[in-house]
């Protein structure tokens, strides 16, 4: 009788329309798709299918195929868990990474953010103003919500493939960095757009201040949270207090208006080098030594990465729409443009001078999805755009550019795997692996 009450009473705090046996449903395929992102996973170490595209896959059949989950309620849900998704996986990525290679692919890797985001921009904005006769200042925004990449695709994808630590921090750093362009630019467009007034100033102060300063701030707080971290791992179950300090340096960064994405980023690169950073700065300060991530940490880092990575590119899948063909029409035309400008780019910017062999050079040309930056800019737009239907139309085309994207991603990476590369290709680069930049 006792637990026929409980039952009741639990159902009585359910949702309206959500049964116990619907919750029962619904946490049986929470677990399938926690077994289903391991199993993609290895599919894509075998067979360079970017498991990313299985995620979404399942989210449309989920979503606008079936409508068996409805997007728009988890609208709020889906903002947090794509932040919260972006900053461990950004967080999760710097802690693979040296000082010593931050020093050889920095360059060429601001050459490539800049070359690809500028091209993509511009040729979006005409597109977008000549051709689909919108307005160009919307247009431009357009521009800029497409010309990164996205860190939550790229960084998983250069990982499983086994590119070398340079070409790999090249992409990771691209995506980090051009993720700053879009907000910027397309945040100070959308402003521009509601007062009807550009300031370029601005603009571009905003960008200096936004890289400069969070990358400061991410610094220190790794700096910070080493020198305290023995200290922590005192308490009680605290593996999962590092994480946590990533959240606040990451909120406190996005309320004073610069990137918490870059301070992720740069948090996680503080920890993996913090010997360095002591025995170069701080070593006549402090006298105690600050503390390392073990390998327990850095395991339960990557296994929460690829759960909300799981969850996030699902809920991507059903926030896709299907029932306007417009839009997706022209996100597939979009999406070829930029993948046909992408080749030049990392021509023009990845050159032999920096000792990159040709495949990894055709795996960059490959790599070039669109994802969380520019969904939450999508949606943000329409709140700014006077004309709902073109702020919705806006939105649509980014979702399916975001679609398209990585598919073509997933296309052409098995392909790139498959072809038969001269072994003098790589004899060339180990034999010049002393040759600087």
């Amino acid at each position: 009788m006792d637990n026929a009450n409980h039952i009741e009473t639990l159902q009585q705090t359910l949702p309206s329309g959500l049964s116990s046996s619907k919750v029962g449903l619904i946490i049986a395929i929470i677990g399938l798709l926690i077994f289903a992102a391991h199993l993609f996973s290895s599919i894509f170490s075998k067979r360079r299918i970017p498991d990313v595209l299985f995620l979404i896959i399942i989210g449309l059949v989920l979503g606008p195929i079936t409508h068996l989950v409805n997007s728009e309620k988890l609208s709020l849900l889906g903002s947090i868990l794509s932040a919260v998704t972006l900053v461990l996986i950004l967080f999760e990525s710097g802690i693979q990474l040296s000082f010593n290679n931050l020093k050889d692919s920095f360059k060429p890797s601001l050459k490539l953010t800049a070359a690809n985001f500028v091209f993509s921009a511009i040729a979006v904005w005409l597109v977008g103003w000549l051709v689909l006769k919108l307005d160009p200042i919307v247009s431009l925004m357009l521009g800029c919500i497409l010309g990164g990449t996205a860190s939550a695709v790229v960084i998983p994808t250069v990982r499983q493939l086994n590119m070398s630590q340079k070409s790999a921090t090249i992409l990771i750093l691209e995506a980090a960095i051009g993720n700053v362009f879009s907000i910027v630019l397309a945040l100070a467009l959308m402003h521009a757009i509601k007062s009807q007034h550009v300031e370029f100033g601005m603009i571009f102060g905003n960008i200096f201040s936004s890289f400069i300063l969070a990358t400061l701030i991410g610094l220190l707080g790794s700096i910070f949270w080493a020198f305290i971290l023995e200290k922590v791992r005192e308490i009680k179950y605290s593996v999962l207090t590092t994480p946590a300090f990533v959240f606040i340096i990451y909120g406190i960064n996005e309320w004073m208006g610069y990137s918490g994405a870059i301070a992720a980023l740069a948090f996680g690169i503080g920890m993996a080098n913090i010997d360095g950073i002591y025995d170069s700065m701080l070593n006549k300060v402090f006298k105690k030594r600050p503390a390392n991530l073990n390998d327990t940490e850095r395991s339960l880092f990557s296994e929460l990465v690829l759960l909300l990575k799981t969850f996030f590119f699902v809920f991507v899948g059903m926030s896709i729409q299907l029932n306007a063909w417009r839009p997706i029409v022209i996100g597939l035309a979009g999406t070829v443009m930029l993948y046909l400008l992408r080749i030049p780019v990392v021509r023009l910017a990845i050159s032999k001078k920096y000792m990159i062999s040709d495949k990894e050079r055709k795996y960059m040309s490959a790599i070039d999805p669109k994802g969380l930056t520019a969904a939450v800019l999508a949606t943000q737009a329409i709140a700014f755009i006077p004309d709902i239907e073109t702020g919705l139309f806006i939105r649509n085309v980014v979702f399916s550019v975001i679609l398209f994207s990585i598919v073509i991603n997933a296309i052409l990476i098995p392909i790139i795997s498959r072809i038969k590369w001269k072994k003098h290709d790589y004899h060339h680069l180990s034999s010049n692996a002393d040759v600087a930049d």
